[in-house]
């Protein structure tokens, strides 16, 4: 498949228009390896962030926590604001999942931030979604309805009643969560008639917002209707929706006083916690026996029953706050990584003595310097600084004394290179040789420029370093508007450093045909 067909597709997993985590676990591995045959590493990556998320919704939050985190380091290293995004979304539900709500929040209002003008309206909602999510869970209840209303009048507009209705689920439950009883049976009513105007019934998870909403009011009866069938609903939902709703179902039966089809739904639950190994789900589900046992008048099993719900809670608690320290730790060192890897790569472009750049930096740097100039007809003056006679000052003194030579002059050159020059750089070429790069500096200007770097080194308290023995250095310059290579450049400043050797030393030679 070609890579606007990879986009299509990823377009499709990205928008979740579908819920079976195996089959888009699936889609994405298979998309992933079609673009890194296409070289397209951006859609590969974004590939990367789907297959992640559905192995994060499958239990596996570290590793793909790590993911998250190595994509969005990828994204900012391309420049990619899509992509960018992309991982900022997927990291909001990262923070869902450890409990870090202030933290999801910011990542959610990154996502919407950085989502690009021309992004696919699907797309667009369930960032909006995402955000409005988790407003309501840091309280912010008002501006989650904003945002909830936006999303909306976007699945409207696209004449997406699919995704307004599960726009309307999440708002329903936000409502829910937040104690506003009639606000989320308005919802839910709303919830009915975009369903019918769909022609198909609630989703599981759908099923499950509207009855506990129900419930919520004492409509048990109305709540158990709203559960019945609950496997014949469609397929678009993960194991412990199905487990949860089952469990729901048992609380109405319960309410209504049906105790006998409340064993049977909530036997039906604990037997998908065992199969699945559900363990959130399975913990509710002895709270509610221990309420049904109550309900039935075996008081003495009902205490039985609290007391291991109580232990298996903790335990519970125990492995939650593990799962989440484990991923924190994994995001940690994912972060850690990345600032070591920067830091080295940062120690292996600089001088260890100096401090200043070196010569690897150079040849990274100095052609985007010159192509900078090329492409804005902008000046740039490079000089090489060469001290003299540096090897009368180490062989009379000490090579400890020539290196603080050296760490000073380096100083010294950094410092009026700010002064002259808003951006550019310092290198050590090697030896007591140094590169200063001077961009928006026209010839004109260089030699007062270079003269000024020159008087600084001159006029330096030298007496306690080095004695009797003065320190200067000689300078050559030249300056181009980008239309000289990188070694014609080098070669020129070096032939004007070599003939204010030659004048006497001590001197800036700038040559007088540059730009």
């Amino acid at each position: 498949m070609e890579a606007p067909g990879l986009a299509r597709s990823l377009d499709d997993l990205e928008q979740y228009q579908g819920h079976d985590i195996g089959a888009n676990l699936a889609s994405a591995t298979a998309i992933e390896l079609q673009a890194r045959a296409c070289g397209d590493i951006v859609l590969q990556l974004r590939a990367r962030l789907v297959r992640a998320d559905m192995e994060q919704r499958n239990g596996d939050r570290g590793s793909a926590a790590q993911v998250f985190l190595e994509v969005r380091r990828r994204a900012q290293d391309l420049g990619s604001r899509p992509l960018l995004a992309r991982s900022h979304f997927h990291l909001a539900l990262t923070y869902n999942y450890l409990g870090d709500h202030a933290a999801s929040l910011e990542h959610a209002i990154s996502a919407t931030e950085l989502l690009e003008e021309d992004a696919a309206p699907g797309l667009r909602v369930i960032y909006l979604l995402r955000l409005a999510n988790a407003l309501g869970d840091v309280g912010s209840i008002t501006a989650a309805r904003e945002r909830y209303r936006e999303a909306e009048q976007l699945a409207i507009a696209m004449g997406d009643l699919h995704r307004r209705l599960q726009v309307l689920n999440n708002r329903a439950y936000t409502e829910f969560e937040a104690g506003e009883l009639a606000a989320a049976a308005t919802v839910a009513e709303r919830m009915r008639v975009v369903a019918a105007a769909l022609g198909r019934g609630f989703l599981i998870v759908e099923r499950d917002t509207v009855a506990n909403i129900e419930i919520a009011l004492g409509r048990y009866a109305a709540a158990e209707q709203t559960l019945l069938s609950l496997v014949e609903t469609p397929l678009w939902y993960e194991m412990h929706d199905l487990a949860e709703a089952i469990l729901t179902l048992a609380r109405a039966q319960r309410g209504i006083g049906a105790l006998r089809r409340a064993q049977q739904s909530l036997d039906r639950s604990r037997a998908l916690c065992e199969e699945r190994e559900l363990t959130g789900v399975r913990v509710a589900v002895m709270a509610e026996q221990a309420e049904l046992y109550a309900a039935t008048g075996a008081f003495e099993q009902a205490f039985g029953e609290y007391k291991r719900y109580h232990a298996a809670g903790e335990l519970l608690r125990s492995a939650q706050q593990e799962a989440r320290a484990s991923t924190r730790q994994v995001m940690f060192e994912t972060a850690q990584a990345r600032n070591d890897a920067e830091r080295y790569r940062e120690q292996a472009l600089r001088d260890p003595l100096t401090g200043l750049h070196n010569r690897r930096y150079v040849d990274d740097h100095l052609p985007a310097a010159v192509a900078l100039a090329a492409e804005t007809r902008s000046p740039l003056t490079i000089a090489l600084v060469d001290i003299d006679h540096f090897k009368r000052i180490n062989d009379t003194l000490s090579h400890d004394t020539g290196d603080e030579v050296l760490v000073a002059v380096a100083e010294e050159l950094r410092a009026v290179q700010r002064t002259v020059a808003e951006t550019g750089f310092v290198a050590r070429m090697g030896g007591e040789e140094f590169l200063v790069v001077l961009p928006g500096i026209a010839a004109g200007q260089a030699a007062s420029g270079l003269e000024a770097l020159r008087q600084a080194v001159a006029s330096h308290r030298w007496r306690p370093v080095t004695g009797e023995l003065p320190v200067t250095v000689s300078v050559g310059g030249t300056a181009t508007l980008g239309d000289d290579a990188v070694p014609t450049l080098l070669a020129d400043a070096d032939r004007m450093l070599y003939a204010a050797k030659n004048a006497g030393r001590d001197r800036v030679m700038v040559l007088a045909t540059a730009a």
